[in-house]
């Protein structure tokens, strides 16, 4: 099978160094000697190991004037490896490689609709598929968290909404769709993917519950580069 396709970078990301990151949403970036730019902060997680001042940190430039901040923090870079902060890209990433038929594991499946309505519920997924014959409900994680021995893990911090998602998915399952949870792992220095246990137990024993019901909880890796993004390989879970 051939690779997901590349998301190309237009201009590529700009390299500059991480000075902090506050208030979640603002992070000041070293653009140059003496020069540091507040930026957006696309991330609503704990960056834990991700804000570690003084780390190398690659950033986004946009045209737009009605932009308050210009600059969009994008990955920072440690000695574990190249990590892709901005949790927006993973839908992206992962609709390219369905778009293309190059998702294992999806190869045949279409996108029907983004941002559906959980049937039912209040919320959302993030994708209704259409999947052998049947609906399958895909709802996407940003996995940034490294752990010991190459484990990426997800939560990194108490995310209720998260909780409910994979609730929502097993009641999916339960109603006879298909239902998908996949973590997108934006953190080249993982090799697996695990529930982050002493962070959030209850997320843990529900992702262990869902899967044990038929929901299924899969993990891909992605190549990180200054011109280009995509999904690359499938990695283990371990629940």
């Amino acid at each position: 099978m051939p690779p997901a396709p590349l998301t190309q970078l237009t201009p590529p990301l700009q390299q500059g160094i991480l000075r902090r990151r506050y208030k979640r949403f603002l992070a000041d970036v070293e653009t140059g000697p003496g020069t540091v730019e507040t930026m957006h902060c696309p991330n609503t997680g704990a960056m834990l190991g991700c804000d570690l001042p003084g780390s190398e940190c690659w950033y986004s430039r946009s045209s737009n004037p009605k932009r308050k901040y210009s600059g969009t923090l994008e990955v920072v870079v440690t000695g574990a490896g190249r990590i892709g902060i901005n949790t927006g890209r993973a839908n992206t990433l992962v609709a390219q490689a369905l778009a293309t038929g190059t998702l294992a594991g999806f190869e045949s499946a279409v996108v029907q609709r983004a941002e559906v309505p959980i049937p039912d519920e209040a919320g959302r997924f993030d994708f209704l598929l259409e999947r052998e014959g049947r609906s399958c409900y895909l709802e996407i994680k940003s996995v940034t968290l490294l752990g010991e021995g190459g484990l990426g893990l997800f939560p990194d911090t108490v995310s209720e909404r998260a909780l409910k998602h994979v609730q929502a998915l097993q009641r999916r399952v339960e109603a006879g769709d298909q239902a998908v949870l996949i973590f997108c792992v934006q953190h080249t220095g993982v090799s697996a993917v695990s529930p982050a246990d002493r962070i959030y137990p209850a997320y843990g024993a529900a992702l262990r519950e869902a899967r044990a019901a038929g929901v299924e909880v899969l993990a891909y890796g992605c190549q990180i580069e200054k011109h280009q993004l995509r999904v690359s390989q499938p990695l283990a879970v371990r629940l």
